[in-house]
């Protein structure tokens, strides 16, 4: 059996139930189940008489750190074509450990690697859909122009950075080019506070100090929480400025404006300096009254060059100011950055961008929260803030300590609501309705695959005519995490090996493919 990589007892990222609870008290299990050393407690487990049947039962949810275990009972009533029906129910006390496992279905990657990969790729599968057609989208939406713009936030205050002009590698993601010095200057300035300004050090992209203000002290901490709090409104409006452009563009042609229609699927990356900048694909899409819903090809005298004219139009002219505060009477002003960055989508296997490379570029950040910072916390409290917040402290503890301050007022509250996340409230991976499919949709296609693998392989030659069957669960929650450390390691390591398995078969397919 191939040994996990993966942590056998991971910590848990927010109060509540440990990854691995107490020790079962079960009269039945050994006295080497009951110790602290997780190898006695996975000898225990495997000489147990139902071991197989445990494996087959934890199979779904064996390479989740935290698993949901839930008990009470499944019923099912099934109703054959000719109106008779039966019923049977399923006891979650009948089961190995007398519950039912289900993965935790967290999306973020420090959390759980093994659900946060399953959400990567059905990230990718939506977004790419978006890009391409497919699994009900239509194909020739691959004909729509389409582009992938990055917007970033204004500046806060000097940072650290790791900065490679010229790369030389072939390989970004093993990059080893050489770094520009930090923030070289011919003079040695120094801030009101005697901080010196200046750094000559090449950063290495592992180093912490990127990302870290030069002068904490002269940091605008209070101004880039309060804009990742509204970068989810800016982006809202950003968009609205988009189309209004794109409108007039069109009537300038004399094109209808009404059969215009914008698409977007977008992720949100927390820099190394903790704010937030947003990655996206907009689509352009035609619409009619008169066929709701159905993705249509735009008007005729549109192309990406105007989509791109429209977005570096909107992200300079787009900007509001926030409401006032206490400390700040006047407000905060919320506007991008001078950075942007607008590529034009190419579909297929060439060009600088393609529909593959952004679809695995947004997935990726879909799984990916405040590690990036240092700083991974769940959501804080009274009783919990002062262990991460700090007025004089590193860069995170006095973002979530402004947070924390600024959040007094009622009508502030969000910012304490989002203090962990460092003010930004808003979700990581977001699409327009009919950008695309769903994760729901995605999740359903995987029940009914399951179903069919289960009920056999002349399932597919069956009548046409199938029982249809209701399944109703009474089941509660009753713990998170595995019953002993022994258990995650054993589960882990069964996951390691199907993992092992599906690569080795996948290459094999690819090899006899080529």
């Amino acid at each position: 059996m191939t040994v996990s990589t993966l942590t056998v007892a991971p910590e848990a990222h927010a109060s509540g139930a440990a990854p691995c609870a107490e020790p079962p008290t079960d009269p039945s299990w050994s006295p080497l189940s009951r110790t602290l050393d997780a190898r006695a407690q996975a000898l225990a487990r495997a000489t147990r008489p139902d071991f197989d049947a445990w494996l087959w039962h934890i199979k779904p949810a064996a390479g989740c750190t935290r698993p949901i275990r839930l008990a009470g009972s499944i019923e099912h009533v099934t109703v054959q074509p000719d109106g008779t029906w039966s019923y049977t129910s399923t006891y979650t006390a009948d089961m190995p450990d007398g519950v039912l496992y289900k993965p935790c279905g967290n999306r973020r990657a420090a959390a759980c690697p093994s659900c946060s990969n399953r959400y990567k790729r059905d990230a990718y599968q939506i977004l790419r859909a978006g890009l391409v057609g497919g699994k009900g989208i239509p194909d020739t939406i691959a004909a729509h122009p389409a582009v992938f713009p990055t917007f970033t936030a204004p500046s806060f205050g000097q940072v650290h950075t790791h900065i490679v002009k010229r790369h030389t590698c072939t390989d970004r993601r093993r990059c080893d080019c050489r770094p520009e010095p930090c923030h070289a200057r011919r003079d040695n300035p120094k801030c009101e506070h005697g901080t010196p300004l200046v750094c000559y050090a090449r950063h290495e992209p592992t180093d912490r100090i990127v990302g870290t203000p030069l002068c904490p002290d002269c940091y605008d901490h209070d101004g880039q929480v309060v804009w990742n709090l509204h970068a989810g409104e800016l982006w809202r409006r950003t968009r609205i400025g988009i189309e209004r452009h794109l409108h007039r563009t069109a009537r300038r042609r004399g094109i209808d404006p009404a059969g215009i229609k914008l698409s977007y699927g977008k992720a949100a990356e927390m820099q190394r300096r903790a704010v937030i900048h947003f990655h996206a694909i907009i689509r352009l899409d035609g619409t009619d009254p008169d066929q709701p819903g159905v993705i249509l090809p735009p008007p005729t005298g549109l192309t990406a060059a105007d989509l791109i004219d429209a977005v570096e139009h909107a992200a300079r002219a787009t900007g509001f100011g926030t409401e006032p505060h206490p400390t700040r009477p006047a407000g905060w002003p919320i506007a991008w950055g001078e950075q942007l960055d607008t590529r034009i989508i190419t579909v297929g296997a060439r060009g600088e961008v393609t529909d593959a490379m952004v679809a695995a570029y947004l997935a990726k950040y879909a799984t990916k929260s405040t590690e990036a910072t240092g700083h991974l916390s769940g959501r804080l409290t009274t009783e919990t803030i002062d262990l991460y917040a700090d007025a004089d402290g590193s860069h995170t503890e006095r973002l979530i300590d402004a947070c924390w301050m600024l959040g007094r007022p009622r009508e502030w509250r969000r910012l304490r609501l989002w203090a962990h996340m460092l003010g930004f409230g808003g979700h990581y991976l977001t699409k327009s309705r009919q950008f695309s499919i769903t994760f729901k949709f995605l999740r359903e296609q995987r029940v009914i695959f399951r179903r069919t693998i289960t009920a056999g392989p002349d399932t597919e030659h069956q009548a046409p005519e199938q029982p249809t069957t209701l399944v109703v669960n009474f089941l509660e929650f009753v713990g998170a995490g595995w019953h002993t450390a022994g258990d995650a390691l054993l589960a882990n390591s069964a996951a390691a090996s199907a993992r092992e398995y599906a690569d080795i078969a996948a290459e094999v397919r690819t090899t006899l493919a080529a």
